[in-house]
């Protein structure tokens, strides 16, 4: 479904709606209706909430939704993803805690975790209710799993904002999340301006990589524990690689989630993939770490081919950088997997597995 933003003439005033297909925002009288529909269950609600201006009382006839009062002055955020554009909307000083403190670079973040600004409020798996309550937020920021609560977070009385971005099944519709931020926090012509060069570039590199005349098949991560999670056919993911002038494997498939397949499964239908995409943490990645992962993942012709890359989720800003800006990890999958069509643009996330040190990002094929 492509986004939609349209303007309803509703009698004498206006009412703007933005729409994609899991958030739904309106202008209402005297407040903004936020709507989170449910990606796992089709024609359901997940979350509704009634965005309140600060200076002024609240409306009468409101829905059955979550009241926050905007722009928020403090928050507690689940993931350096919805910190990062909470610092670009310029908003960073009403980050008060985060969960899972070691995985944040966001440089604001992580500066106000040593000084003690930003308070470390535990691990998503084990938060301290204790610190929460003392950093005071007006919000707490997660993404929202299938059949999960929340636990004791969720009985705090303080208002929980699930971000659902993740499911979306278009980069562009993840990266219109941002205008829900921004109307959290006060900036929503800041966010409208970043979410409009967003899908501008996009636009661009997607038109570019139009232009290939080839369309190589690419898969991504590896088994663990007897388990491959890939995309589903309908995720944004997979949407990427198709606006990258990619082949999918899984193409044809309805999930906007990840399908749990096993090792022989996805080597019967994409044994011949010419690019592997393999993301590790803490470590580089040759011939020896990559058989390592998995025995026998040498029987993918990508493996011998040269055209296993891999990201450091260490060291890299592919995770917190990408989802509200799909346009910098386009271009990064375009110059992978055409890199004649980019000649100017060098690769800021990937690297090439070892044996392949010399590659210069200029022919992934030419590796020897």
């Amino acid at each position: 479904m492509l986004l939609l933003a349209v303007l309803v003439l509703a009698g004498c005033g206006r009412e703007k709606k933005i729409e994609s297909e899991l958030l739904g925002i309106e202008e209402k009288d005297g407040y903004t209706l936020v709507t989170v529909r449910d990606p796992w269950k089709a024609g359901q609600t997940l979350h509704r909430y009634a965005l309140v201006p600060r200076d002024k009382p609240l409306p009468d006839g409101l829905p059955d939704a979550t009241v926050i009062k905007v722009p928020l002055r403090s928050a507690v955020v689940y993931s350096d993803v919805y910190a990062r554009p909470i610092v670009e909307l310029g908003c960073g000083n009403a980050i008060v805690g985060v969960l899972d403190a070691q995985y944040f670079k966001t440089p604001e973040v992580v500066a106000g975790l040593k000084s003690g600004k930003i308070s470390d409020c535990g691990s998503s798996m084990s938060p301290s209710t204790e610190r929460i309550v003392s950093a005071a937020p007006e919000a707490i920021f997660l993404s929202p799993m299938q059949n999960s609560g929340y636990g004791a977070i969720g009985n705090m009385g303080i208002p929980i904002v699930e971000m659902a971005d993740y499911m979306e099944s278009t980069p562009l519709n993840r990266a219109r999340w941002i205008e829900f931020i921004g109307l959290l926090f006060g900036k929503s012509g800041q966010a409208a301006k970043v979410y409009a060069q967003v899908a501008k570039d996009y636009a661009e590199v997607k038109a570019v990589a139009q232009k290939a005349d080839k369309h190589p098949m690419v898969i991504s991560e590896y088994a663990i524990n007897g388990v491959w999670y890939v995309p589903g056919g309908k995720s944004y993911k997979a949407s990427l690689y198709a606006d990258a002038g990619a082949a999918y494997p899984w193409a044809a498939d309805q999930s906007t989630g990840s399908l749990s397949l096993d090792f022989p499964q996805v080597l019967d239908k994409a044994q011949k993939a010419d690019f592997w995409l393999v993301t590790v943490y803490g470590q580089t990645l040759d011939r020896k770490s990559m058989l390592a992962l998995y025995p026998h993942n040498d029987r993918f012709s990508a493996f011998s081919n040269h055209g296993v890359y891999y990201v450091d989720s260490a060291t890299s800003g592919i995770f917190e950088e990408t989802p509200f800006h799909p346009e910098r990890l386009l271009r990064e999958y375009v110059k992978l997997f055409h890199p004649d069509l980019l000649p100017d643009y060098s690769l800021q996330y990937y690297k090439p597995m070892g044996d392949c040190l010399l590659y210069k990002y200029t022919r992934p094929r030419d590796c020897s």
